[in-house]
């Protein structure tokens, strides 16, 4: 929170976590804060302030290359379960557009972070320190991380997918229950980012971007998480649960995922006057 506002007593959130508050300046007037709006805002230009920024080309700035990396993943991932991809690319080339896919994801995770480190309030440490700080009172703290630990496990069963010598119970270990936890940390991610929009369990804001962004990542989590629980290795045949839901989910998360991704372009532009 900026410098020279003071708290009154107007807050909300979810659990411990402060997600709008209504602050005093000096001169006496109300200022709203919102963890999303500070994380998300695109601050005006120093050397040309006419000029705004721009919703959907502006490489420049660090929220344009998030949105963009989360879509390219999107795509990649979608791509990766569209019906006859396999067949026609071959499993090798299925599976590294899976990977490639998470390589996208943990890149754009990785800006996502560095957008919540950067709206820290003040007294958070400088330099390095400052990424390795615990941010523990933040909900959009425990958001990043955890979504990028979840892009991370991503990587890893991915990576292992790319592999031909994999026995069931192999397979399983490496690459089954990374994918699980990393739908898991999706979902989490995913739930504390509704919370912290919606200020609590839940909300009806259908005018907000922000609101249907949080929405679709979540639906996009529940379809990635039933994905992954079905594509459990059944030990006595060697083969998935359920290969249709497997595919299915998937290709319905990703498509949602890029939706979202999207989203993020004007949201970035929208939040200037709202």
């Amino acid at each position: 929170m900026d410098a020279g506002l003071r708290a009154v007593p107007r807050h909300r959130g979810f659990g411990p976590f402060v997600t709008w508050a209504e602050y005093q300046a000096a001169d006496g007037a109300l200022v709203h804060w919102e963890s999303r709006r500070q994380r998300k805002h695109v601050r005006p230009d120093p050397v040309h302030p006419g000029a705004g920024p721009s919703t959907w080309w502006d490489p420049a700035t660090r929220g344009w290359w998030l949105a963009i990396l989360f879509a390219v993943g999107s795509v990649l991932f979608a791509l990766g379960a569209a019906p006859g991809f396999a067949s026609a690319a071959g499993v090798r080339w299925d599976s590294i557009t899976f990977f490639v896919g998470s390589v996208f994801f943990t890149a754009a995770a990785f800006l996502q972070y560095r957008e919540m480190v950067d709206a820290a309030p003040a007294g958070t440490p400088k330099g390095w320190r400052r990424y390795l700080s615990f941010g523990t009172r933040r909900i959009d703290w425990w958001a990043t991380v955890v979504q990028l630990v979840g892009t991370v496990f991503f990587n890893v069963s991915t990576g292992d997918a790319m592999r031909i010598d994999l026995s069931t119970a192999s397979a399983t270990h490496h690459v089954w229950r990374p994918d699980l936890l990393g739908s898991a940390c999706f979902l989490v991610a995913s739930a504390l980012a509704w919370f912290e929009v919606c200020h609590g369990w839940g909300a009806w804001q259908t005018s907000s971007l922000s609101w249907w962004i949080v929405l679709v990542n979540l639906a996009g989590s529940v379809a990635f998480g039933a994905s992954a629980v079905a594509s459990y290795i059944v030990p006595e045949t060697g083969q998935l649960l359920n290969v249709t839901l497997t595919n299915l989910g998937t290709f319905v998360g990703a498509i949602l995922f890029l939706v979202g991704a999207v989203l993020l372009l004007p949201e970035r532009t929208e939040s200037l006057s709202g």
